[in-house]
């Protein structure tokens, strides 16, 4: 590992932040070092200090710890991310015994500059103890692999000898800062600790010296996993014909759901993300994935975000699906059983006064593919992947040198059912379509952007479709997060199936589909050439067609049920002069909506349709407007507003429809109306 330490950039950043003072300023900076490295922190880990004098609110000179915050990731941390605490407070709670974690955020709460500051690191006390000026601390894989060993500490000791001091595994808290500093104590001398099956910790008199010290520490541990290494896996025999990864993603979503308590009808589902490179198919490909697969974390701020361990199950082959469908399901039902047994345990020892957590895995490893991750979003499921390639590469090292071995499940347990990270639970709320997949078709119109806007703002996870392949992109980044633009032609099978498929290997699955595309013809349907006509079939029926035969496909291998929604216009119900060649297919889609819902109501599957009227976009042009106001002879204001509401309805209206109805977990078959008021266009 080389350091990135750049005197141009570290001028740079004190240049940047000249009114916050030169400690500050490289403490921002060696940290973004460190934070963008994956080899050394991911996602929020690893954490780092300065001591420095700063004016408080009164304008007083006090000497605080700038140490990082809960909330932010050191690869992209601002000044505000290293929250202020008096230091004096803080040295003072070394000569307790015992300090609870709740009184400890409580008295660094007290002893922020600025109220409004996020918490402290919960390590924030450990920073304070260790009498350096700047401390840096990182969750190094190459160090993990070394710690990680049923003789870790002598591996370490062997690497490092004197150079560094060893903690024993402490839970983070006040009993591993007070551990630590006394290992300090014991020889000032050195420039780090090792804290066993944790991480590293390195110091300095400034925030180069710290920070390569980390990167040289770092890199012994490297060349050490770099000797006398053996094949740390063997291949197992795999199916010649391995399954798509579109069509193994829904099947593992749905095998991974679970139903919801409390809600009739609806399900806790997840988002996935995948992995597949060399790495990940040389360790999920082993003989004994089973073994050092499922051991445990690498760390254990892990698993607060992937559980104890991974689930792994059958490599799926081409053409037996229902095969691979079934075992997966064994093996995920298996994982939830041992999981509460994990609990049930568990909690007994401590009291029996933790709430249990979901038994859902959060990686999945399946040979012959590659890796899960899994989250309630897709932010989450990347997090949950990126931290499981972490691990392998762990992993890996630790076998290559040796046998790895995490922490007891004791330890583990008590790291997950953190009192700290259980109280969040009671203030956790989530938005109502979390952990759910949309696509809406013609997303680069009107009404589809406005309602993949909708939807992504209740919490779904969003793919636009649309013909206009630069435009949907586009619309896409707009929205911004994980939203995916795709280009599809609904008039297209291929182009539907590829779509979808994209859309599975994205997300994992879909749970809500609006067909939303189309595009209006006119003419005197006596008139009107057939050709016209059957081109608005292809579009205003078949489109739709298309597009629900593929999500009910995807659907049914996650067999959590779904949604179906139809963009069917007013047309459907009451036909305008001139406007056949459109409202037929309409009028047919409205029946297709309703076939739907008869056809796999049994599934959970539920279809639905809003029937709107005059909304300005690809459909009704400002050109059409001009000439539809002009032959009623009223001015374009008042044919927007020509409804019983006297309200012009907007593509935001219909969009919200959209959402409402994917809501009503015990609606089918039903026509929204949104039109502002057409009693022509009533159903009855």
């Amino acid at each position: 590992m080389q350091s990135a330490w750049i005197d141009r950039d570290a001028d740079a950043a004190i240049a940047r932040y000249a009114k916050l003072g030169r400690d500050l300023a490289l403490r921002v900076y060696t940290t973004r070092l460190l934070g963008k490295d994956p080899r050394l922190v991911l996602h929020g880990g690893g954490n780092t200090s300065v001591k420095t004098d700063i004016a408080d609110l009164n304008g007083d000179s006090v000497e605080v710890l700038c140490v990082k915050g809960s909330g932010w990731d050191m690869g992209g941390i601002e000044p505000a991310g290293l929250p202020a605490v008096r230091l004096g407070p803080l040295l003072k709670l070394r000569i307790r015994d015992q300090l609870s974690d709740e009184e400890m955020v409580r008295l660094q709460r007290t002893n922020l500059i600025d109220p409004a500051s996020p918490n402290p690191s919960v390590e924030a006390l450990l920073h304070a103890f260790i009498p350096h000026k700047f401390v840096d601390h990182t969750h190094s894989t190459a160090v993990l692999a070394l710690t990680d060993q049923p003789d870790g500490e002598a591996l370490c000791r062997e690497v490092y000898g004197k150079r560094v001091g060893y903690v024993p595994y402490i839970m983070p808290g006040f009993g591993l800062a007070k551990a630590a500093a006394q290992v300090f104590d014991s020889d000032p001398s050195v420039e780090g600790l090792i804290l066993v099956k944790h991480g590293v910790f390195t110091f300095g008199a400034d925030a180069r010296e710290s920070y390569e010290r980390m990167i040289a520490l770092v890199t012994l541990a490297e060349a050490r996993l770099a000797k006398n290494r053996k094949p740390a896996f063997l291949g197992a025999k795999l199916p010649d014909r391995p399954a798509r990864l579109a069509d193994v993603a829904p099947i593992v979503r749905g095998a991974c759901s679970l139903p919801d308590s409390k809600i009739d009808g609806a399900w806790k589902r997840f988002v996935l993300d995948f992995r597949s490179n060399d790495a990940v198919m040389n360790f999920v490909n082993g003989t004994d994935v089973t073994r050092y697969g499922q051991a445990g974390v690498v760390t254990p701020d892990h698993n607060i975000r992937i559980k104890s361990k991974p689930v792994a199950v059958a490599a799926p082959e081409d053409g037996d699906l229902a095969s691979f469908k079934n075992a997966v399901r064994s093996a995920v039902a298996t994982y939830g059983e041992n999981y509460k047994s994990y609990f049930t345990r568990n909690n007994a020892r401590v009291g029996g006064i933790k709430t249990m957590l979901d038994p859902m895995p959060r990686v999945v490893l399946i040979p012959g593919l590659g890796l899960f991750g899994l989250g309630r979003s897709k932010k989450d499921a990347r997090i949950a992947a990126d931290l499981a390639e972490a691990a392998i590469a762990t992993i890996t090292d630790a076998e290559a040198v040796g046998r790895f071995e995490p922490l007891p499940e004791a330890d583990l347990f008590d790291v997950e059912y953190w009192s700290l990270e259980q109280a969040k639970l009671s203030g956790a709320r989530e938005p109502p379509l979390a952990g759910q997949v949309a696509v809406i078709t013609g997303a680069a119109g009107s009404i589809g952007l406005a309602t993949a806007k909708a939807f992504a703002a209740a919490g779904a996870e969003v793919a636009l479709l649309d013909i206009d392949e630069a435009a949907v992109r586009a619309k896409a980044g707009a929205i911004g997060g994980a939203a995916l633009g795709l280009k599809c032609d609904v008039t297209d099978v291929a182009s539907v199936r590829d779509a979808f498929a994209q859309v599975a290997s994205a997300f994992g699955g879909v749970d809500i589909a609006v067909s939303n595309a189309g595009a209006a013809w006119q003419g005197r349907i006596g008139e009107v050439d057939e050709a016209v006509l059957r081109q608005s079939f292809e579009l205003n029926f078949y489109g739709h067609q298309r597009v629900a035969q593929a999500a009910v496909k995807i659907m049914q291998a996650q067999g959590t049920g779904g949604c179906l929604l139809f963009n069917v216009s007013k047309q459907a119900v009451n036909p305008g002069p001139g406007f056949g060649p459109y409202g037929l297919p309409k009028a047919a889609t409205l029946f297709l909506v309703r076939q739907y819902a008869v056809d796999y109501g049994n599934e959970g599957i539920r279809a639905n349709a809003v029937n709107a009227d005059r909304i300005r976009s690809g459909l009704l042009t400002e050109e059409m407007i001009a000439s539809r106001s002009k032959l009623r002879g009223v001015s374009e204001q008042d044919y927007m507003q020509g409804n019983l509401l006297g309200r012009e309805v907007t593509a935001e209206d219909v969009a919200q429809a959209f959402v409402a109805q994917a809501l009503a977990l015990k609606t089918t078959a039903d026509v929204t109306t949104v039109d502002g008021g057409n009693i022509a266009a009533a159903l009855r």
